[in-house]
C-alpha cells in the first residue's frame, strides 16, 4: 500500500485506532472482530465489493489491525488499507459457500496463533454481515474464548467527524445537487420512471468537478401518486402521469461518505392537500434546524419537529432522521443516533444527520428532506436544492 492512494492520512486512522481501544477497555473487550464494512473501512481504509463473502478487520490491544477475508480480495486489502503485509490473513476458495468448511473456521485458528484463544472477544452480533452460523463457527472454533456482544460499538466512534470526512460529504451534497437537477430537466409526464433513474444515476457517477461519484449504499426510493405512502419503493416502467406527486429520496456519494436528499415534485397545480403538506414539513423543519445547536439532544429536534407538524392536523409516528456518513450496502445510515423522543444524545459540531421528514398516511406521502452538519453556531445543510415543493408545468 502506498500512502498517496489512502483516503486519509495515516495519523487520523491511528486516532480512530485508538478511540476503539478506548471503546474496547471500556467495554471489557481484549479483542474485536469488525464485519461490518463501513467500519472496515473507517478503521483501515479498506475498500472492496467483497462483503458477499466472510471478511473482517480483528482489532487488538497491542498489533496493528488485521484485515481477514478471501484469498482473492487480499489485493484489494493491499491497494487501499493502510495494514501491512504481516498484518493480511486470508482463506482459500474453497471456504465459499461450502456446506462443510468456513471461513470462520480458519478465523479461529489465526486468533488462537495470535495469542487470543482464551480473550474476552467483541463481534457484531446484530449486523447485516455476520450470520447465526458465522458465530456458530467461530465460537466453536474458540472453546475458551469468552464472546460479547460489541454491536455498533465502532459505529459510535465515527458519529463526529473529521474535517476531511466534512469535506467529503459536503462533495456528496453537490453531487446529488446536480443529480436533482437532472431530474428537473427531464421529469415530464409521459416519461418513464426507470428512464429518469437512468439520468439521475449518470448525473451521481459523472459528479461534480473533483468530486466524483461512488455508489449509494441503498438505490433510489421513488413513490408516485398512491404510491409515495410507501417511503421504501423503488422505481419501474410506469409512465410519469400529469397531475401527480412523486418524491425521489437519492444520495449523492463520494468516497463512500455520502449526502442523503428527498424532494417531492407536483406535475401540474398541487391539491390543498399537497400544498398543506408542504406548509407543514416546512414549518416544522424550520423548527427542528433552530435546535440542531451543540448541547441540545437528539430528541429536541424530533419534538420540534413533530410539534409543528401537529399544529397542522399531522402525526409522525416514525423518526426524524438519523446519524449518517460513510456506508455500504444496504443503507447509509451509521445505525447509532436517532431524531426521536427519548434519544438524548447530545448534539455535538461534527455530527452529520440525515433530517428525515417524510410523511407517508394510507393514499399520499411527501419528502422533503435535509443531510445536515452540527457546526459551533448554525446549522449548515450539506446540500443546496432549494427545500419546497418542486412544481412542473
Amino acid at each position: 500500500m502506498t500512502t498517496e492512494m489512502l483516503r486519509f492520512e495515516v495519523s487520523e486512522y491511528r486516532t480512530r485506532l485508538q478511540k476503539a481501544r478506548e471503546a474496547m477497555d471500556q467495554a471489557g473487550l481484549d479483542l474485536l472482530i469488525v464485519v461490518d464494512p463501513a467500519n472496515m473501512n473507517w478503521l483501515t481504509g479498506y475498500d472492496g465489493n467483497a462483503f458477499y463473502v466472510p471478511q473482517c478487520v480483528v482489532v487488538s490491544k497491542d498489533k496493528d489491525p488485521l484485515w481477514f477475508g478471501r484469498e482473492m480480495d487480499a489485493n484489494g486489502c493491499r491497494r487501499t488499507a493502510y495494514v501491512s503485509e504481516d498484518r493480511i490473513r486470508w482463506y482459500e476458495d474453497q471456504y465459499v459457500q461450502s456446506d462443510t468448511l468456513h471461513p470462520m473456521m480458519v478465523l479461529g485458528q489465526i486468533v488462537t496463533a495470535e495469542g487470543h484463544g482464551t480473550a474476552t472477544i467483541g463481534v457484531e452480533k446484530d449486523n447485516y454481515y455476520f450470520s447465526a452460523l458465522a458465530f456458530e463457527v467461530l465460537s466453536g472454533a474458540l472453546p475458551n474464548a469468552t464472546f460479547k456482544n460489541a454491536d455498533r460499538l465502532i459505529n459510535w466512534q465515527r458519529i463526529v467527524k473529521s474535517k476531511r470526512e466534512i469535506e467529503y460529504m459536503r462533495g456528496a451534497g453537490k453531487v446529488v445537487g446536480a443529480m436533482y437537477q437532472r431530474v428537473s430537466e427531464v421529469l415530464r409526464p409521459g416519461i418513464k420512471q426507470s428512464d429518469v433513474v437512468a439520468e439521475l444515476t449518470h448525473a451521481g457517477t459523472r459528479g461534480v468537478g473533483d468530486y466524483w461519484g461512488d455508489y449509494p449504499a441503498a438505490v433510489p426510493n421513488i413513490g408516485a401518486g398512491a404510491d409515495a405512502s410507501a417511503p421504501h419503493l423503488t422505481w419501474s416502467d410506469r409512465p410519469i402521469r400529469p397531475n401527480e406527486s412523486i418524491f425521489f429520496e437519492l444520495a449523492g456519494v463520494h468516497k463512500r461518505y455520502h449526502c442523503p436528499l428527498a424532494r417531492t415534485y407536483y406535475l401540474g397545480k398541487p391539491t390543498p392537500q399537497i400544498s398543506d403538506a408542504e406548509k407543514a414539513v416546512l414549518d416544522g423543519m424550520q423548527a427542528g434546524l433552530e435546535k440542531a445547536v451543540p448541547g441540545n439532544f437528539c430528541e429536541d429536534i424530533a419534538k420540534a419537529y413533530v410539534g409543528a407538524l401537529a399544529r397542522y392536523g399531522l402525526v409522525k409516528t416514525g423518526r426524524s432522521g438519523y446519524s449518517m456518513g460513510l456506508g455500504y450496502p444496504p443503507a447509509w445510515g451509521e445505525n447509532t443516533a436517532s431524531f426521536r423522543d427519548g434519544d438524548m444524545t447530545e448534539l455535538r459540531p461534527g455530527m452529520t444527520f440525515h433530517f428525515m421528514t417524510g410523511l407517508w398516511y394510507g393514499d399520499w406521502g411527501m419528502e422533503i428532506t435535509e443531510s445536515i452538519l452540527i457546526t459551533s453556531g448554525q446549522v449548515e445543510c450539506l446540500s443546496s436544492v432549494p427545500r419546497q415543493l418542486l412544481i412542473i408545468d
